[in-house]
């Protein structure tokens, strides 16, 4: 996690933009609702003994920069940690995305996206210590809305994605790393501080 918003403030400061760039910085609460094709029993079980889905609370630090400027588009990167938890695991996601803003869509408050994004999802079990790091993707949507100069507000933000947990299968099982993937579905909104 420390590593992680290192990344974030790094790409803040020393990323040389150009003055027309929209950049923001938001840190919003999140749900993630994370669910399995089939239930997972013992100390390992991401979701809980004999769970095949669970809702995580937490929140979502992030960072992005549209510094591509089109007729019809904008686009650049976005930067996020998102740290969840729920009946005592913890899900902590570092992903990169490309996001895209069209424009004209709505009236001009408005700022509707896009965005696809890797990275790697670190689990933790409730009853274990034992932290698993394994490849995540994610396709979020959402919209902001300008307030004023310097805050807009995340109206709403949808995401889906994919990730392989910590589980049974891969410890304390002979029957090696074959457990299906889990899938996340998020809800997001709050508050994005725009730094130009």
């Amino acid at each position: 996690m420390k590593f992680c918003f290192s990344v974030l403030l790094a790409a803040l400061f020393l990323m040389a933009v150009p003055s027309h760039a929209q950049m923001g910085i938001y840190i919003n609460p999140v749900g993630v609702r994370v669910s399995n094709s089939q239930s997972d029993t013992g100390p390992f079980a991401f979701l809980g003994d004999g769970q095949s889905s669970r809702m995580f609370w937490g929140a979502n630090i992030g960072f992005y920069d549209d510094f591509f400027h089109g007729k019809s588009i904008d686009a650049g990167i976005d930067l996020r940690d998102m740290v969840v938890g729920g009946n005592n695991a913890r899900l902590n996601s570092f992903l990169v995305g490309v996001r895209v803003v069209p424009k004209n869509l709505l009236p001009d408050s408005w700022r509707p996206y896009v965005q696809v994004s890797g990275g790697a999802g670190t689990t933790r079990a409730p009853h274990s210590a034992i932290h698993v790091s394994r490849g995540q993707y994610g396709v979020f949507a959402g919209a902001d809305y300008k307030l004023n100069r310097y805050i807009d507000v995340k109206a709403f933000e949808i995401g889906y994605g994919a990730l392989s947990t910590v589980n049974s299968t891969t410890y304390g099982s002979v029957g090696g790393d074959s457990y299906p993937s889990s899938r996340t579905l998020s809800f997001s909104g709050g508050l994005v501080f725009r730094i130009r």
